[in-house]
This record gives C-alpha cells, sequence and structure tokens, in this order.
C-alpha cells in the first residue's frame, strides 16, 4: 500500500511539473511573439510626423487646393493612428485568447492522460472491495462504503456469482441460468446466463464499475473480482 501511494504521488508530482512547463513555454512563446509583433507594427504618428514634414517641406503651398490637400491628408494620417490603435488593441486581445485557449488545451490534455493511466490502472488490478456484503433480505449489496438496491434476479445472479467466487469455480452463461432455475445444464444456453449479468451490471449502475466488478473471462465464463476473504452473505 506505501508503494502504491508514493506512485501516485509521483505520478501528481510529474503531472502538476507537465503542466507548469508547459504553461510556462506556452505564456513564454506567446509572449515573445507579442513583443516582436509589436516591435515591428508600425508607429501609430508615424504616418502624422510625414505628413507634417510635408507641411515643413512645402511652405510654398499657399493656394486654397494645395492648403486643402495638405489638410486632408492630415485628417488622414489621424484615423490612420486610430486605426492602427485599435489594430494593436485586437492583436493583443487574440493573443491573450490564444494564451487562455492553449493552457486549457494543455491542462485538458494532461488530464485525460491521467484519466486514462488511471483507468487502464483499474483495468488491469480490477477494483479494490475491501469488503462485499450480499444482504437477500433487504435486496442490497454492500461494495466497501457503497450500498445498491437489487432487483430479485439481479440479486439470484449476484449470489450464485459469490457463493462461485469462494469456491474459487468461475461459471459459464449455461451454469449461471442452470443454478438459478434449477433446470439441467442440457436444458438452458449460454444466451440466458449472458442476459441475467448484464441485467445485473445494469443494476450495478457505473459501467466501469460493474464491468470490472463482475469480469468477464475469455472462453471461460464471468466471476467476481473479489477477495474471498472479502465476501459475505447474509
Amino acid at each position: 500500500m506505501p508503494e502504491s501511494s508514493s506512485s501516485v504521488t509521483d505520478s501528481l508530482k510529474a503531472g502538476n511539473r507537465v503542466v507548469a512547463i508547459g504553461i510556462s513555454a506556452i505564456v513564454l512563446i506567446l509572449g515573445a511573439a507579442a513583443l516582436f509583433l509589436f516591435l515591428n507594427l508600425p508607429d501609430a504618428d508615424e504616418f502624422n510626423r510625414r505628413v507634417e514634414q510635408l507641411f515643413v517641406d512645402n511652405n510654398d503651398m499657399t493656394s486654397g487646393a494645395e492648403i486643402k490637400l495638405l489638410e486632408i491628408l492630415a485628417q488622414s494620417g489621424t484615423s490612420f493612428a486610430e486605426v492602427l490603435q485599435s489594430y494593436r488593441f485586437v492583436i493583443f486581445v487574440l493573443l491573450a485568447f490564444s494564451t487562455a485557449l492553449l493552457i486549457a488545451t494543455l491542462v485538458f490534455l494532461v488530464t485525460i492522460i491521467a484519466l486514462n493511466r488511471r483507468i487502464s490502472t483499474i483495468q488491469k488490478s480490477g477494483i479494490q472491495v475491501a469488503s462485499m456484503l450480499i444482504s437477500r433480505e433487504a435486496r442490497a449489496v454492500y461494495i466497501n462504503d457503497m450500498e445498491f438496491q437489487l432487483t430479485e434476479a439481479a440479486m439470484e445472479t449476484l449470489s450464485v456469482l459469490a457463493e462461485a467466487r469462494l469456491d474459487d469455480e468461475i461459471l459459464t452463461g449455461v451454469k449461471i441460468e442452470s443454478v438459478i432455475s434449477g433446470r439441467s445444464e442440457a436444458d438452458c444456453d449460454e444466451a440466458a446466463g449472458a442476459t441475467r449479468i448484464k441485467r445485473l451490471r445494469d443494476t450495478l449502475g457505473n459501467q466501469l464499475v460493474s464491468e470490472l466488478l463482475v469480469k468477464t473471462v475469455a472462453r471461460r465464463g464471468y466471476m467476481l473480482a473479489v477477495a474471498k476473504d472479502a465476501i459475505r452473505m447474509i
């Protein structure tokens, strides 16, 4: 148990390091890109300075049409500066949005990987059931601290599987149907037993939990993935 806890802690630390490094890398890359863009964008007042220089260089332009042209150029420079300023704001918003999106993607990716590893570990080791109490009178099964209400048919199927687990037996669908129905195995078929297993899993609810608790052993049948000493029946 300590080794398992240490392994989980190490995995959590490694995952946190990956997330921290990934977020830092995203922020640094996008920060550098933003700095490069803003440094290379033309100055908002550059156009105005050029227009001002035109006024200085052409102080002999005194006719009404020429002055009007210079005024139009000045107004254009002001409009250009305002547009360029709005572009800067749009670029900043897009970069901020890209940063948030990439960070969220990284976090989701690491979370999915961690969940897949946990599911893989559970599938390999099975569910760790410390105790399983089957109460026929209450038609309920208590797994660790969780209570599951069962139908009469599901209770019969679970009881048969529990008794088989105590005897280290793996039951086929035919055997399960035969024990529950009281008929000979020759008069039963595999599909009927498989249907009982499916209904038991449906009654337990959570697909992952039910399929790992009631395991299917390839070409052999079905069994409970529970230690014998953890099962009690009342």
